[in-house]
């Protein structure tokens, strides 16, 4: 019997296809995962850290030319260089495998499959020992670990408020921050940022933003003071060139309000329960830019059923954009309406099958029940 800590995520868009694989995968004593388009299975890639993958190489946009499964598989690569991929297809379109396996993949299995043969592979896969990596490699590794400790868990729920976020970077670390902060017995804060640059510079700058926050909880009820202070010691700790978008919201269950400071970040999206959507516009400058800022204070109501999307640039400035000049609104409404849960995956899985990742995409929804 296989080990059921070790979890497959299967990627096809063929539901007969995924359902038998996931059968055969539960039989053999592993944990299956399913992703039925290419943003999906990077979305669960990153939040759920499957220990091997297993990919169909052609998907409904695009049924006969494998770009769309090469596309996927780089990304997948350039999330976690170390998994280990098995490319699915074909036996008319053996010339794609052999290109899968040029651009990582570790192995390829012919449809239809022999499932004694595709179980074989998958044990082989997953007992295989690690090669030595580059110092390189094992610093990313090891400050990916660090990063994902430091955040909190993708779901926090406190007086009446269902909090979810979906977080993943474009490439090992990230520089966007999210953050679930209970304050008292009478108040909690949510927190989405996005710092300039990449690598691990900017994931270091992620600690220290997240750390400056948690230590200044005192001020938390007073939300432009908090912003005013971290400004100037994110300011007095980085280079000129290093600033941050960031949205600070503190949520009072006795008002049933949000206060909030929007620092230059992407504004965010209240969806009322009945009504058109609105926009946070910012109120203040991005975060380190000058050492004295003026930072404004807003307030919202939010009632039963109201909820609150907020997001990185990297998800706003998704190829989709070109769909209209204010797509980030209109499609966020348009999904609230038929998605009662899960709302930030569906969106994060939408902006990442757009096309090739550019950015860190962050996806959060605040909803009050």
């Amino acid at each position: 019997m296989s080990d059921l800590n070790k979890t497959v995520l299967v990627v096809d868009d063929q539901p007969d296809v995924t359902e038998a694989l996931r059968l055969l995968l539960k039989g053999a004593g592993y944990s299956a995962q399913i992703a039925q388009s290419p943003g999906e299975a990077l979305a669960h890639s990153y939040s759920t850290q499957p220990d091997l993958v297993v990919m169909d190489m052609n998907f409904t946009w695009d049924t006969t030319s494998g770009e769309e499964g090469l596309r996927l598989l780089d990304g997948l690569r350039a999330h976690r260089h170390d998994l280990p991929i098995i490319a699915m297809t074909g036996w008319s379109t053996i010339d794609l495998a052999v290109r899968a396996m040029q651009r990582g993949a570790c192995d390829f299995v012919p449809k239809p499959w022999d499932n004694k043969q595709f179980l074989s592979v998958v044990a082989k896969h997953l007992n295989v020992e690690k090669q030595p990596r580059e110092r390189l490699d094992a610093e990313l590794t090891l400050a990916q670990k660090v990063q994902r400790k430091l955040l909190p868990q993708p779901q926090f729920s406190a007086f009446g408020l269902q909090c979810e976020c979906v977080s993943i970077p474009r490439g090992e670390i990230g520089g966007d921050l999210y953050d679930f902060i209970e304050i008292d017995e009478g108040a909690m804060a949510f927190v989405l940022g996005d710092v300039s640059g990449k690598g691990i510079g900017s994931a270091l700058l992620v600690a220290n933003l997240q750390a400056t926050l948690r230590a200044r909880t005192d001020l938390a009820r007073r939300p432009a003071e908090l912003m005013r202070r971290v400004n100037q010691l994110f300011f007095d700790s980085t280079r000129p060139e290093f600033f941050a978008t960031v949205f600070f919201g503190l949520y009072e269950p006795e008002s049933e309000s949000i206060r909030y400071v929007n620092c230059g970040h992407p504004p965010p999206v209240l969806i009322r329960s009945e009504g058109r959507p609105e926009s946070l516009e910012p109120t203040a400058t991005v975060l380190g830019a000058f050492k004295r800022s003026e930072f404004v204070e807003e307030s919202i109501r939010l009632n039963p059923g109201d909820r609150l999307v907020l997001f990185t640039d990297g998800f706003s400035e998704a190829e989709i954009a070109a769909e209209s000049s204010d797509w980030p609104v209109d499609r966020i409404h348009r999904l609230s309406r038929n998605c009662d849960k899960g709302l930030a995956m569906t969106l994060a899985s939408l902006a990442l099958g757009t096309g090739e990742q550019a950015d860190d995409i962050t996806v959060m929804e605040i909803r009050r029940v």
